[in-house]
């Protein structure tokens, strides 16, 4: 007799026992491309990803499926409705709950032996410290998309002398080919790239000439303009989230909302995981 789906569904899986061999086994396949040596550093490494969107969500999943043992993850946010073309946590039923939360139950299934901890906070300069200093990550990710705090991150990574990688723009483009990582101090293209640079060079006393020393995924593409929209009969964007608009960063009062591709935004995430598994395994 066939057994019917409703059975089926109920049947208790067996429960894995998390030993260290299924640790192991759990990132055989990573490991057969960076060996024993390599994984045990993997898994005693902290890396604290700072913005949990479009490019933040991927970086902190790959670092999680690399066998990362410690991530923090930081957002203020909740998922909403339009995050779900491109952020790894926006997913039915889930819009409104606390990107930082619904991300870092996502990592302990990847890896349950992981120590994820979730910071549900607006990173600025008043809680850095807090953030950067009570779990001294060993490295930092930065996605974040406000200019402020994003200047804020990188120069007080370097002030503490932890080391990081940042992303700008991922929005407005299509060709996930043209993603690069350079120096920040040799971005171009991008505006907010542009932005970033001087604020630094103003206000933190980055050097006018030379590198930064920040690792930076940025694209060359030519940003777009984004498209006008038809589907709301011209009554203008609104909210249909149930938690509303928050004061931090409310969709509808920006004066220009652009376009995203999730293999955009994934691709500078995958790019920013990957330097970071690969300074671990170097050191």
């Amino acid at each position: 007799m066939n057994t019917t789906s409703t059975e089926s569904s109920s049947m208790t899986m067996p429960v894995i026992p998390e030993t260290k061999y299924v640790l192991h086994r759990r990132f055989d396949r990573m490991g057969r491309l960076v060996g024993d040596a390599n994984m045990s550093k993997l898994f005693g490494a902290h890396v604290a990803v700072i913005g949990l969107g479009g490019v933040g969500s991927w970086a902190a999943e790959s670092l999680a499926r690399s066998g990362v043992g410690q991530l923090t993850v930081v957002d203020f946010d909740e998922i909403c409705i339009t995050n779900g073309n491109r952020q790894l946590h926006a997913l039915q039923g889930l819009v409104g709950r606390k990107k930082a939360q619904v991300m870092a139950e996502r990592l302990r299934k990847i890896n349950p032996q992981a120590v994820v901890n979730d910071m549900v906070v607006f990173y600025n300069e008043e809680n850095s410290k807090e953030i950067l200093l009570k779990n001294k990550p060993d490295f930092v990710v930065d996605c974040i998309d406000n200019l402020t705090a994003k200047c804020h991150l990188i120069a007080t990574c370097r002030e503490l002398g932890i080391p990081m990688i940042t992303s700008t723009g991922a929005s407005a483009r299509l060709d996930p080919s043209m993603a690069k990582m350079v120096d920040l101090a040799k971005t171009h293209t991008d505006p907010m790239a542009h932005q970033v640079r001087k604020m630094l060079r103003q206000q933190y006393a980055f050097p006018a000439e030379g590198d930064f020393g920040v690792p930076c995924v940025f694209s060359e593409e030519v940003p777009m303009v984004p498209e006008e929209l038809h589907y709301d009969n011209g009554e203008g964007f609104k909210c249909v989230c149930p938690q509303g608009q928050n004061d931090l960063h409310s969709c509808d009062k920006r004066r220009t909302i652009y376009g995203t591709a999730s293999f955009v935004t994934g691709a500078f995430g995958l790019q920013m995981a990957s330097w970071v598994v690969r300074q671990i395994i170097q050191k």
